[in-house]
């Protein structure tokens, strides 16, 4: 994560000599065999003595965890393998509507939901939200409340303000710090932009 990009570096400019954003390999082989040399990246010296050239697993060595790149510039360089999205949902039910059924009438109205969303307390027979990130708006449980003439038995609205986030990484990178690294990297583009717009007003 300290190496920058090229296009990004602002201590250079772009001649491949920068510190910050490029390394040197050196190359010395030589065959005197009749036979064919193969020459590899393990043959590659850095003359930066904290990185080393990536080998393929064959060699023992991977470090394919350290390679350099995003997934913009190519989807093997994504760490993230699967990332979802959903607004957290509110749902309420109305107890005095959800109280005029029977028992076995809450268990099908229950069993209408294909996630189990749902649940009843044994003791109670309350009916009770028991998972809601399960719900996965089909609405089978609003239309099962009309077929029973029970509109408005329950209301399931997303929240605006609040959603859950779920990150899966390839194992490149702990998905904890994939988030830190991607809000790491919106709040610099976020700068430039402030930057750029303080820049116009200023010409202004």
């Amino acid at each position: 994560m300290d190496m920058r990009f090229s296009r990004d570096c602002d201590a250079c400019d772009g001649d491949g000599q920068c510190e910050y954003c490029s390394v040197e390999f050196q190359l010395s082989v030589r065959c005197d065999q009749d036979q064919t040399q193969d020459v590899t990246s393990a043959d590659l010296q850095s003359t930066d003595p904290t990185v080393v050239a990536t080998r393929s697993s064959s060699s023992g060595y991977d470090a394919s965890e350290n390679r350099k790149g995003i997934g913009k510039d190519h989807a093997k360089w994504s760490p993230a393998a699967t990332v979802t999205f959903m607004y957290e949902l509110e749902i309420r039910i109305n107890e005095e509507l959800m109280e005029s059924l029977s028992l076995e009438e809450k268990n099908v109205w229950i069993e209408s939901s294909p996630t189990k969303v749902f649940g009843i307390d044994p003791n109670t027979h309350q009916v009770m939200v028991v998972d809601a990130e399960a719900y996965t708006y089909d609405e089978e449980v609003i239309k099962k409340a009309e077929a029973m003439g029970k509109p408005g038995l329950v209301e399931i609205e997303a929240k605006e303000d609040s959603f859950i986030f779920t990150v899966e990484s390839t194992g490149a990178i702990k998905a904890s710090q994939l988030v830190i690294n991607a809000i790491d990297v919106l709040k610099q583009k976020l700068d430039a932009v402030c930057l750029s717009d303080d820049t116009v007003e200023a010409d202004d």
